[in-house]
């Protein structure tokens, strides 16, 4: 008897974490959508001329948008798609498209790390790829808030 009720508690809280865990999936991936927003904010602010160029702040906001859009995909588990007002459905239904445009922005991301933009015309350029990769996943991926 004791055994039942340890197994049916057991299956309980497994029910319990993973309603948990994808409520927390929606805020892990508005933080890292945030992240990035506010790594390309500071890539624009150079590229438009609105500050200097600074190589820190372009290798930080590089590796920044590099690092955080390599685990993005991590954030949509199976059953984390509900009650998001946000992410289309579209990523659940095609998955291996939606990890591909991460990996294109990662990949791109990683190429500009390597050869490092070295002033505010070569960043509006590296901003130029890097804004497709974001549009084009958006466009598809990303719902108009209501």
């Amino acid at each position: 008897m004791i055994k039942r009720i340890l197994v049916a508690s057991a299956i309980c809280l497994m029910a319990v974490s993973a309603v948990v865990a994808a409520e927390n999936m929606h805020d892990s991936r508005e933080a890292a959508m945030k992240k990035i927003g506010g790594a390309m904010g500071g890539l624009s602010a150079i590229a438009k001329g609105e500050k200097p160029y600074d190589a820190a702040t372009v290798k930080t906001s590089l590796t920044t948008i590099s690092e955080t859009i390599k685990v993005f995909p991590n954030y949509f588990p199976v059953g984390s798609e509900k009650d998001d007002e946000v992410a289309s459905p579209k990523i659940w239904e095609n998955m291996a498209d939606f990890k591909a445009h991460a990996d294109k922005l990662g990949a791109d991301a990683d190429t500009l790390l390597a050869q490092l933009p070295a002033d505010q015309a070569a960043v509006g350029a590296a901003m130029g790829t890097l804004g497709k990769d974001c549009g084009s996943c958006h466009e598809i991926y990303r719902l108009k808030k209501k």
